[in-house]
């Protein structure tokens, strides 16, 4: 992957970038900066969208996804070129965090208790013996493509335009009959995965693995069935 493509910023590790934003409102999730800002009404989140990438300029095209709900405004960050984080992001995140609050708003990634749930990203997993026989299947159907500078067989597919879940593959030595072959992974801020889990242990679930943790923990419903909540720690190398 090419880490100082035209028009970005240096690629930042995961702990870099999510120290350049700790307290600002926003959080890490897969490579992407994150976060919610509550305008009250659809029309003033349409306001507060129009507003901000004008103020923020022509980088908005290349690295900003505005995503405008009833009476939220949810912002992502991410460099197109690198599918990554980079210096230019966490400075668009400075200078939107700037702007929503001369607003009379505020960036807030909405972790605890005060919010109806974090910001989060989905991305679905699925088993496979041979990756590479079916990943161009899924693909295919979804309509999917390849992340900047990656398409190989182990690599995850996304939607170009953002909007569905992505979609990478895990590698398996055996059928497995008695499991789900498709689960989901939850990726939320890292200081809130431990009230996330805590929460899904509360209405049923039980916590099956977590040696690979604070990566990911595999939790399962009453009937066995999986899903992982992930964060960015543990996963630079």
């Amino acid at each position: 992957m090419d880490e100082s493509a035209p028009g970005t910023g240096r690629k930042l590790s995961r702990q870099e970038a999510s120290d350049a934003i700790t307290g600002s409102g926003w959080c890490l999730l897969r490579g992407a900066l994150v976060t919610c800002v509550r305008a009250g009404s659809l029309s003033r989140a349409a306001e507060v969208a129009a507003w901000m990438t004008a103020a923020v300029g022509s980088d908005a095209d290349e690295c900003l996804r505005p995503d405008i709900r009833s009476d939220r405004l949810v912002l992502t960050l991410q460099s197109a070129a690198t599918a990554s984080v980079t210096t230019r992001e966490v400075e668009l995140a400075r200078r939107i965090s700037t702007f929503v609050s001369a607003l009379g708003l505020a960036t807030d990634a909405g972790v605890g208790d005060h919010a109806p749930r974090s910001v989060q990203l989905l991305e679905i997993a699925i088993d496979a013996l041979d990756i590479a026989a079916v990943r161009p299947f899924w693909k295919t159907i979804m309509g999917y493509h390849d992340e900047p500078g990656s398409s190989g067989p182990e690599d995850a597919i996304a939607d170009p335009l953002g909007q569905g879940p992505t979609i990478w593959f895990q590698q398996m030595d055996t059928s497995r009959s008695q499991r789900n072959r498709i689960h989901f992974d939850i990726s939320v801020p890292h200081d809130e995965a431990h009230h996330r889990i805590q929460a899904a242990v509360a209405a049923g679930g039980t916590l099956i693995d977590d040696a690979e943790a604070p990566a990911f923990w595999v939790l399962a419903d009453a009937e066995g069935n999986e899903a992982c909540i992930t964060t960015w720690q543990g996963r630079d190398g």
